[in-house]
């Protein structure tokens, strides 16, 4: 099983959006900072999360949430979240 999540910072304006097999263990490792993109916005909060029953379904998801329109519903439900 593969997922597709959304993380938001929780001291600045960032989601991010990325495929893993383990929500737990990753943003574990966000929040650790052992990920070079998302380091400099720890600490982190799940958004949102949807299982994927391939690699290939997740990251066209993935591709999705990463677009303009799917930022946009992150975003409201980060607001709605937080």
């Amino acid at each position: 099983m593969y997922y597709v999540y959304a993380i938001s910072s929780l001291e600045r304006n960032y989601i991010y959006v990325g495929i893993t097999d383990n929500i737990e263990r990753r943003l574990s490792e966000h929040n650790m900072g052992k990920n070079k993109t998302t380091k400099p916005y720890s600490p982190f909060v799940v958004i949102y999360f949807e299982e994927c029953s391939s690699r290939i379904e997740a990251r066209i998801k993935e591709k999705y949430f990463k677009s303009g329109i799917g930022k946009e519903k992150l975003r409201l439900i980060r607001d709605n979240y937080l």
